[in-house]
């Protein structure tokens, strides 16, 4: 069993997100939080394994906290959730070591998909043994594997960028173009049109092509899931 805190200084969000971690088999939550200090405080007494941590705290900031978790020697693993799509909020986590990064608002299949890659990637590197630098590049490997989505990317895409990408896009009612993609997430319009591509190719978006602008038609991105 993966013991959870839930981190978000909305309590109904929270409770929401509560809800959503103890419907996946093998996950149980252990405590929530609304404030940074409450996050750092319930880590130190509960000892999850996994925290659910949202970037927008009113008193510190997400990212912080992970540092202070880090400082205290608390051995837990930190998934994001949060509203903030600036690239640096993304690229701060990556760097913090965060397993996974998840856009608000999102739906109970979105947190299960990365839950459960969370869980297979834990149970890889707990049962493995280590004796030589093969075993080290076989528990490596399985991190990696653990970290792919369901529909591997293609290479030199990112599983965090590409969570930013789809969430962008399920956010709109309306189409959206790698130009707009890119403004809203804060990547390159090349980068954006890339991973919009990609949920093109899997069935996930749909293209149209807006022939209202002189030269190449436009191409516009609706989610279809």
């Amino acid at each position: 069993m993966i013991d959870v805190l839930v981190v978000d200084d909305d309590f109904m969000v929270s409770r929401i997100h509560r809800g959503f971690v103890e419907r996946v088999p093998g996950f149980r939550v252990v405590g929530t939080a609304h404030t940074g200090q409450e996050a750092l405080d319930a880590a130190a007494e509960l000892h999850p394994d996994l925290v659910l941590l949202d970037l927008y705290l009113p008193d510190i900031f997400g990212l912080d906290v992970v540092t202070r978790l880090r400082t205290a020697g608390l051995d837990c693993d930190v998934l994001v959730i949060s509203a903030a799509r600036e690239s640096d909020a993304v690229r701060g986590a990556v760097r913090h070591g965060v397993v996974n990064y998840l856009l608000k608002p999102f739906g109970f299949d979105d947190l299960r998909r990365r839950l459960e890659q969370y869980a297979a990637q834990r149970s890889g590197m707990y049962a493995a043994e280590v004796h030589n630098q093969a075993d080290v590049d076989r528990v490596l490997a399985r991190a990696a594997s653990g970290r792919a989505t369901a529909a591997a990317l293609p290479k030199g895409l990112s599983t965090v960028t590409a969570g930013l990408v789809e969430g962008a896009l399920r956010g709109t009612d309306e189409t959206m173009s790698a130009a707009e993609c890119a403004q809203k997430v804060g990547i390159s319009r090349v980068s954006a049109r890339r991973y919009l591509e990609h949920l093109h190719d899997t069935g996930k978006a749909d293209v149209t092509l807006r022939y209202a602008v002189p030269g190449r038609p436009e191409r516009r991105y609706r989610w279809v899931g």
